[in-house]
């Protein structure tokens, strides 16, 4: 399995791993020097949680690398009228007419808390491509769906802002 990327994606995950390598590794080996110089080891929590840190962030340094090495780069270029990765786009929900704007990401940097939705979720895969003015089917599951339709389109970028999530 692989995830698809952008090259925006791959560049921000490039910087972290540089910023983790050169700036967190080696503070959090000195950190851990520096704790294991108190002493008994067995009862040293500065230790423990020194130790248990720069294990993490050797953890998210390979999750990045493997990340990185296992992408698929796709595109986030899209025809000017239709909705592509990094696009918000405004839907209103024909069961209930409510109103909701989003953008477009790919599934590193999606985030429903924050309207940030994966290109690989129903909703993003129903929406890509689509126009202002069409309606798209949103299937959930083999049994449930709903429609939307698309009121607005923003062709916003990738800014940089939004976060590679966690693993």
């Amino acid at each position: 399995m692989y995830d698809e990327l952008t090259p925006g994606d791959i560049k921000k995950m490039e910087e972290e791993i540089e910023y983790r390598k050169l700036v967190v590794r080696p503070k959090a080996l000195e950190d851990v020097k520096e704790a294991r110089a108190h002493g008994d080891l067995s009862e040293n929590f500065e230790y423990h949680a020194a130790k248990k840190f720069k294990n993490q962030n050797e953890s998210r340094i390979r999750y990045l690398e493997r990340m990185i090495k296992t992408a698929k780069v796709i595109s986030d270029e899209s025809a000017e009228d239709e909705v592509g990765i990094n696009n918000s786009v405004t839907v209103e929900f024909l069961d209930d007419a409510s109103v909701e704007t989003y953008k477009i990401v790919t599934t590193v940097r999606g985030n429903s808390l924050e309207n940030l939705i994966s290109n690989e979720s129903p909703l993003g895969k129903a929406l890509l491509g689509k126009k202002v003015g069409q309606t798209a089917h949103v299937q959930v599951n083999e049994t449930v769906g709903y429609d939307v339709k698309i009121t607005g389109l923003d062709k916003t970028a990738d800014e940089g802002d939004d976060k590679i999530r966690s693993f």
